[in-house]
């Protein structure tokens, strides 16, 4: 696995002008003469591209698609994926975005809800050619507005964001992919894959997006009790077990490896008050978090 690229990696990797991006950014797909193989990697950043002519192998979570005009595909920071282009030159249009960019109606009423964002939700769209047109020219609405000196210009492509959304949840899922093994194994992987994706925590301003049994089924777009039994048939525990085993594996790294204050190891964990995560570390281990770093201070 190639480390995560960021939205300036992109960036660089697509236009080699010493250009910075910004928080959105949109590119013309024939503005570029060459394809670009992207590896498989998770990215800092999400992405929606309108493949009007090109074709390439797509492998997004457990999927493959094989890619050949009129698509649409939506990408988010939570899982990987990889792009083999098969043409040489493609049409059509790429935006990026970063979580900074993101408002908070946008967040709540569109991408936390919406399957086109979910690790098992639809990614990838054939539109119709009446869509298509239609699609096309929000992305060329949105490539004017970001060269234009309007005050507001964000908040209208986030605007068009959402015009997007809605446009890709009338077209039916791509059927043109492949799947492996049995669906509990698939969703099994897919949690153990956002699991280990929030460690481990850099520092102490960061914290893990998903704390719960009921999160990391939302972010799956599957059922909890789904969840619960697709990971009791092939690991013979349960969702929250598991996500216990790993956050105290970290707060032990940290309280080892740190010299992060207990309050903060415990906020970046999930835990809003020292008092809950010192009743949670000591439930799990017998011992409070202060007592577990003190006694690695006398046997050091």
């Amino acid at each position: 696995m190639y480390p995560k690229e960021t939205a300036g990696d992109f960036h660089h990797r697509l236009t080699k002008d010493g250009s910075e991006p910004g928080q959105f950014n949109i590119y013309r797909s024939e503005d570029y003469c060459h394809a670009i193989a992207l590896p498989h990697n998770r990215r800092d950043f999400y992405k929606i591209s309108l493949i009007i002519e090109g074709e390439g192998i797509l492998s997004y979570a457990d999927k493959t698609f094989h890619i050949k005009n009129n698509m649409i595909a939506f990408f988010n920071p939570m899982i990987p994926y990889s792009w083999e282009p098969i043409s040489a030159n493609n049409r059509g249009y790429s935006c990026l975005f970063t979580e900074e960019f993101i408002n908070h109606n946008l967040k709540t009423d569109s991408l936390s809800t919406s399957p086109l964002f979910k690790v098992s939700g639809n990614h990838v769209l054939q539109p119709d050619e009446k869509s298509v047109i239609f699609l096309n020219g929000i992305f060329e609405q949105m490539n004017t507005e970001i060269q234009s000196s309007y005050i507001n210009k964000y908040d209208l492509i986030r605007s068009y964001l959402q015009i997007i959304m809605h446009e890709a949840l009338k077209i039916e899922p791509s059927e043109n992919h492949y799947k492996a093994g049995s669906s509990s194994a698939r969703i099994s992987e897919l949690f153990f894959k956002l699991l280990e994706r929030q460690f481990p925590i850099p520092s102490p301003q960061h914290t893990i997006r998903l704390k719960n049994a009921n999160e990391f089924a939302s972010q799956m777009a599957i059922h909890t009790n789904h969840l619960n039994r697709a990971l009791r048939e092939i690991t013979g525990k349960t969702t929250t077990e598991h996500i216990t085993e790993r956050i105290i594996k970290e707060a032990r790294a940290l309280l080892l490896h740190s010299n992060w204050a207990i309050n903060e190891i415990g906020y970046c964990l999930g835990f809003e008050h020292a008092s809950n995560f010192n009743i949670f570390f000591k439930k799990q281990t017998a011992q409070s978090p202060n007592q577990f770093r003190k006694q690695l201070v006398v046997i050091s």
